[in-house]
């Protein structure tokens, strides 16, 4: 296997994530059925709509307000949106430096714009650092591609404008669907089980 690219996800594979954190945060604001809203393998139309770019911020709100009580202010449920947000770790960074030197490489995230101004923010924040880019040849996320994995599009799509042979490009997602989504456009696409491994671990295990 001549491997010459490799595409990664963010969430859960570079940037901690705990989903469960915003399932229980927007119970706590009164939609007790959350989870069967959105979940990391499934998600209503309203969370789709925003990761591709569909629906403004302001009216993904609006959305959810009609599940939630009355009187609950936006911040309140911005900060629920975000709270599954966690760290991104130092070594993950050095360790994107280093790979670029050898790879090309490309991140490929289905989020969206209140998530990335979150990111970003905590990024200035702990890593003194606007953004992702200096770590990539490129970042690609799904609020402005107007699409989003598991949809083989997408794959096919980043590797048409990078130039990327499918067969030739590792691919690395922390859901099973992704991953899937990945292997029907002919990439070599791995899943990431964040209880039993990282990337570092898994990638090494690859290119080695």
């Amino acid at each position: 296997m001549k491997i010459k690219n490799i595409i990664l996800d963010l969430g859960g594979v570079l940037l901690n994530i705990d989903y469960h954190l915003t399932i229980n945060a927007f119970k706590k604001l009164g939609i007790k059925n959350f989870d069967e809203l959105y979940s990391q393998a499934a998600q209503n139309n309203l969370f789709d709509d925003l990761e591709t770019g569909h629906i403004s911020d302001q009216q993904f709100l609006k959305g959810l307000r009609k599940y939630l009580p009355e009187g609950i202010k936006n911040e309140e449920i911005i900060n629920a949106w975000n709270a599954m947000l966690l760290d991104f770790p130092t070594e993950r960074l050095n360790y994107l430096s280093k790979l670029k030197q050898q790879y090309n490489t490309a991140l490929l995230s289905n989020t969206n714009t209140i998530h990335l101004d979150f990111f970003h923010q905590q990024l200035q924040e702990t890593h003194q650092i606007t953004s992702l880019d200096a770590y990539f040849k490129s970042t690609y996320f799904s609020c402005a591609m107007g699409m989003r994995k598991p949809n083989p599009e997408i794959f096919l799509e980043v590797c048409k404008r990078e130039g990327f042979n499918p067969s030739e490009t590792i691919f690395i997602d922390d859901s099973v669907q992704h991953v899937e989504g990945a292997h029907k456009a002919g990439l070599h696409a791995y899943h990431l089980d964040v209880k039993q491994d990282n990337v570092i671990y898994l990638l090494n295990s690859l290119l080695t």
